[in-house]
This record gives C-alpha cells, sequence and structure tokens, in this order.
C-alpha cells in the first residue's frame, strides 16, 4: 500500500516559489574571459611528455582562456637558464621543468588564449640535480609523510615524521637568483633575439608564489620566515624592472596561500604605524605608499588563493558566500578571527574580496583599475554534481562581481562540464540577476554586445529537492514561445566531459508565456536557459486570471491505488507528475471546463511533484509516496 502526504510548494504567486527577476539595463558588467581557466596543463617535468590528443580536445572544446603554466610552489626556485626547478613538496629534489617548451606549446595550440608564469622572488633557485635524494631508491618514489623532508643536499633520512634527522645543504643544489636574474626572462622570450612569443599573450605574471608561508614551504632556504617588509622590499624591486622592461604587464599578487594567511602573516597580523593589520591590508597600504613615492604600478591584480577543508555537500555549495556575501558566516572562519589586528571570536564572515575593494579604494583612492583574481582553489568532497554547483556558482559570483582571473588549483570530476557550459553559452556582459531564495537558488544572466541574446544560468543547490522557478523580465521583450534549455544534472562519478559534442548536457525545450518563464529545476543541477529577444518593456497583459488563487486538492489522504485532483476557479490544459531531478515521468492533457481527474499510473515511493498548468497559471503540489 503507498501512503500519500501533502505539502503545498508552489504557485506563481506563493510566497514558497523561488522567483528570479531578471534587468539586463541594471548592474552592467564586462565579463572578464579569463574566468575560465586551469593550472598546469601543458606543465611536465618530463621533457619529453607532450600533451594527450584527448586532453588537448578536452581544453579547446570546454574553452579554456586562461593558462596558468607556472607550477604553484615549485615556481618559486625555477631557474629559466637552466630549466629546472626545485620542488619543496618533495626533498627539494631539483628536476627539469622546461617554461620555453611549455610556452611555445601553448601559444602554438591556444594562439589566443593567455599564458600565466611567475618572477621569483627568494632570491635562489636551482642549479643541479646531482645532490637528490634518492627517492627511487629509498621506495620506488611513493609519497609518504616524509616527503616534505629537506633530504636534496646530503641531508640524512629520517624514517618517520616530516623533519630529516639532517638537513641537506642547499648550497649544493641552489644558486643565488637577483631581481634581473628573474625579470631577463622576459628578454629571452620577448627581445629581438629571444624566442619570438607573443608577449600580449603572456600578459599576467604572478609575483611568485604565497610568500606568507615560505618559513615552511621553502625552509631550506628560509628556516625562518622574512618580515612582511622585507618581502614587500623585494616584491618593489622586481615589480619596477618589470615595468621596466614591459609596461603593459600585469602584475599579479601578493598571491597568498589560504584563508588563515589573508589575515595573517607568520601566524599573527603586522604591526606597523602604532596599530595591528591583517596582512592583505598591510599589503594593499604599503603598495599604494610606495606606488604614490616612486610613481609607478606596482599591482594590476590582487590574488588569492583557498583550499577550504570542509567535505560537507551542503557547506561545499555555498562556499561561493565566502568571497563577496557580507551576511554569510562561515562555518570554517578562522583567520578572519585577526581582522581588526588582535583574536576576536565574533569575527566569521569572511566576504574576503569585498574587503579587498574596500582596502583598495582606502588606499588607493576610487578607480584604482587594480581587479581581483584567485589562481588556486581546492575543494573536498567527491560527489561531481556538488562539484559542478560549486564550480557554477563560484564563476557565476565572479562574473556578477568583476573578477579578472579564475584558475582553480585541483580538478574534479563536473567541473569540465561547467566549465563548457558557461564558457560556450554565457553572453558577454553580465547583468542583473536577482533571486527571492537566493541561498538556495541563483540566478547567473548575461546578455550579449547586441542586446539580442541572452543566457540565463540557474543553480540549484539543494541536495536533495527540486525547485520550481519563475523568471521575471524587466527591460527585456522575449521572442517566441520556447527556448532551448540545457542542463547538468545527475552526473555521474566517472567523467562525462569528451568534447563539444560528447557530454552530460541534457537539452529541452522552455516554455515563454506572458514574457516570463517557468522551470523545474533538479536537486544539484546547473541550467541554462538561451532566450533571444531586445531590450524594451513587454507590453501589459490584461489577465483574466481569477482574483483568488484556485484550490486545489489531492486526495485521499493517503492514498491506496488511485490520487483523485480537483480544483476550482481555474482552467488548466496540462497535468504533470515530476520527480525529484526535475523530471517529467507522467503527463496527460485535460479537456476544456475540466475540474478533477485521477492518475492510476504505478509510480515507486519517493517524492513527487503534481504540477497542473494552463495558459495564465500554473500550480504544483508535492506528494510523498511511500
Amino acid at each position: 500500500m503507498k501512503a500519500v502526504f501533502l505539502f503545498f510548494i508552489t504557485t506563481l504567486t506563493a510566497s514558497s516559489q523561488v522567483i528570479i527577476s531578471i534587468d539586463p539595463t541594471a548592474s552592467r558588467r564586462a565579463i572578464s574571459p579569463y574566468l575560465y581557466g586551469r593550472n598546469n596543463s601543458f606543465s611536465s617535468t618530463n621533457p619529453n611528455w607532450t600533451l594527450p590528443d584527448k586532453e588537448l580536445i578536452q581544453l579547446r572544446d570546454a574553452g579554456v582562456t586562461f593558462f596558468r603554466e607556472s607550477t604553484g610552489n615549485n615556481c618559486t626556485k625555477y631557474n629559466w637558464r637552466r630549466k629546472l626547478s626545485s620542488h619543496p613538496d618533495w626533498y627539494n629534489n631539483v628536476y627539469t621543468n622546461d617554461w620555453d617548451k611549455t610556452a611555445l606549446t601553448l601559444q602554438k595550440n591556444f594562439p589566443n588564449a593567455q599564458g600565466m608564469w611567475a618572477f621569483q622572488l627568494i632570491g635562489k633557485v636551482a642549479k643541479t640535480n646531482q645532490a637528490n635524494f634518492n627517492d627511487w631508491g629509498y621506495n620506488q618514489s611513493k609519497w609518504w609523510e616524509g616527503v616534505n623532508q629537506n633530504l636534496a643536499g646530503g641531508g640524512v633520512l629520517n624514517p618517520t615524521g616530516t623533519k630529516a634527522k639532517v638537513e641537506g645543504n642547499p648550497d649544493l643544489y641552489l644558486e643565488n637568483w637577483p631581481a634581473d636574474s628573474t625579470v631577463a626572462l622576459m628578454h629571452h622570450w620577448f627581445g629581438s633575439n629571444g624566442l619570438g612569443l607573443n608577449k600580449a599573450k603572456i600578459q599576467y605574471w604572478n609575483m611568485d608564489n604565497e610568500p606568507e608561508i615560505w618559513g615552511g614551504t621553502h625552509d631550506d632556504v628560509m628556516p625562518a620566515q622574512l618580515p612582511a617588509e622585507d618581502f614587500m622590499l623585494r616584491y618593489f624591486t622586481v615589480a619596477r624592472k618589470a615595468r621596466a622592461i614591459y609596461p603593459a604587464i600585469k602584475l599579479v599578487g601578493p598571491v597568498v596561500a589560504n584563508e588563515w594567511q589573508w589575515y595573517n602573516w607568520n601566524n599573527k597580523p603586522i604591526s606597523a604605524d602604532g596599530r595591528n593589520y591583517p596582512w592583505l591590508e598591510f599589503f594593499i597600504k604599503r603598495i599604494a605608499e610606495e606606488q604614490r613615492a616612486s610613481g609607478i604600478r606596482l599591482l594590476d591584480v590582487l590574488d588569492i588563493h583557498f583550499y577550504p577543508e570542509t567535505t560537507v555537500s551542503e557547506e561545499i555549495v555555498q562556499l561561493h558566500r565566502v568571497f563577496f556575501d557580507r551576511s554569510y558566516v562561515y562555518p570554517k572562519a578562522n583567520g578572519v578571527k585577526n581582522v581588526n589586528g588582535s583574536w576576536d571570536t565574533s569575527q566569521n564572515k569572511e566576504y574576503i574580496l569585498a574587503r579587498v575593494n574596500d582596502w583598495l579604494d582606502k588606499y588607493l583612492g576610487a578607480n584604482h583599475g587594480v581587479t581581483l583574481g584567485v589562481t588556486e582553489l581546492g575543494i573536498q568532497g567527491t560527489d561531481p554534481n556538488v562539484t559542478a554547483v560549486w564550480y557554477a556558482s563560484t564563476m557565476g559570483e565572479f562574473m556578477k562581481n568583476g573578477v579578472e582571473i579564475f584558475t582553480p588549483w585541483s580538478w574534479k570530476t563536473g567541473m569540465w562540464e561547467a566549465l563548457h557550459l558557461f564558457s560556450r553559452y554565457n553572453q558577454t556582459i553580465s547583468v542583473k540577476g536577482a533571486s527571492s531564495q537566493e541561498t538556495l537558488v541563483s540566478a547567473y544572466p548575461s546578455i550579449n554586445a547586441a542586446q539580442d541574446s541572452m543566457t540565463v544560468v540557474l543553480v540549484n543547490r539543494s541536495t536533495n529537492d527540486a525547485q520550481n522557478a519563475v523568471i521575471n523580465f524587466t527591460n527585456f521583450i522575449l521572442a517566441g514561445n520556447e527556448s532551448k534549455t540545457l542542463t547538468l544534472k545527475s552526473l555521474p562519478t566517472a567523467e562525462t566531459f569528451i568534447s563539444h559534442t560528447q557530454n552530460a548536457i541534457s537539452e529541452s525545450k522552455t516554455a515563454i508565456l506572458n514574457n516570463n518563464v517557468s522551470i523545474t529545476l533538479a536537486p544539484l543541477s546547473v541550467t541554462s536557459i538561451q532566450l533571444t529577444g531586445k531590450v524594451g518593456q513587454a507590453p501589459i497583459v490584461l489577465s483574466t486570471l481569477p482574483l483568488t488563487e484556485p484550490s486545489v486538492m489531492l486526495y485521499p489522504n493517503p492514498a491506496t491505488e488511485t490520487i483523485t485532483i480537483q480544483w476550482t476557479n481555474a482552467d488548466f490544459e496540462i497535468l504533470e507528475m515530476i520527480n525529484v531531478s526535475g523530471e517529467v515521468i507522467h503527463q496527460q492533457t485535460l479537456q476544456p471546463l475540466t475540474f478533477q481527474t485521477n492518475i492510476t499510473q504505478a509510480l515507486p515511493a519517493g517524492n513527487y511533484i503534481v504540477r497542473l498548468r494552463g495558459k495564465t497559471q500554473t500550480v504544483s503540489r508535492k506528494i510523498v509516496l511511500k
């Protein structure tokens, strides 16, 4: 026997309906093409390695436009003259890393994309691989807890822990690397006798990588963390020299490691001028002071990294709120407790990039021109649907708030699909999109320059429930009576994105009625609605809708074999049964002037939506079959 429990969920006028409001004349902002980026697509320590054709197709067809190829921690001690780098996460061993080959290969295969590399500010780089620890002889180069031991340079292995019995001597595998040497790479690449690379497509340069943790990641060179001011002096020297060689360069810094380091240098705020500053505020303050003193622009993109630790799906799908949402209480808030210069347990709202914008305005003034970037981000979790929803939400927020660069570090199943959906089908200008239930369902609309095509991306973050949404348009007149709708949902654990034509996107049509769009969104789904039309005011339709909401009843409760649906004060045409994935699994046409019907189709136990649709009204009810 099936029991049926009845709950009201939506009508077009019900408060529980997700109402999306779109206005293409408001909150207009160009979308940076460099939001569609990746890390380390072409880089390798194997000099004979080439990118497999399968991966090349994925990169091209997914629409990757920005390639950060500096290899993270390994870039800090990279020697471009010797094509060697010391790897701090692997005994400090020195391996081949040919940036010349990577840059040439990138520009050959992606001539219109941006490539990104980094300058070295730490002052030491690799000189030889002859002092490497024999990791193959020890355990066939397998990972274990001791891979961070400083064993290159003759160190003595400790069979447990992360510290060597005797530290290796870095002078045996490193050499000095002044500022002139690091910026000379641009002469080698772009100069008259150089490689002939297109410098307009290698415009963005990281100012090294995660300097506030060098005392841990690069403790062979820096056993004690240098003071923040000492780092700033190194930064200024390299930035001035780089700008002199390449005036149009985009300097990207300070490349901060994680949430704790956003606010802390050497595990605490920075004391200066009689007060304590969080690290990023101090960095911006010093940039502003030095720019005023020198007259040279020293920062173009402020760059952070983020590695949230949560594995809870409901928290992962809200991580996009960490960057700009001033009301979001982040469950893992930690470093932010030092945002005011001393530990304050009441501080639990990050809005880190909004804070950065505030600090940029405060110290550099209005119209400073510094944009935002996130060049590393890695999440936990293994559900591709959670991953796709998180990635889509983050790209959407970055579109809306003018972030210039986004290159996730870790790449999980679900990300290719979300990237492809955004880069291939979004338009070029972000416009206003508001949701009545923003934490549950968000809209990320974009319009083209001609203002005759619009894409509305809807993200349903509910891990269990489908959501009914109505999209209202102000200052845009929709064309036609239906739109193409592309959806990512129910992704399997195995990778589904092969190419632009072989992927997991499901295509359908969504009806347009009275300049509105009504749609049911599957749980953990990303939906892209493709619309055409023109900017303007839609004509007001004089409706014959009843003044009162139609009464709809489903009974008996509980039901046995048959569900009976009765209604009054409405003329419906279609009845649908929808499962929790948003799929219509039963549909029947209703005769005119009909006010009752039965559902006799046998259905498995679970949650369902009964939806009644007419020309002017839609009503839905939720039932649970047991």
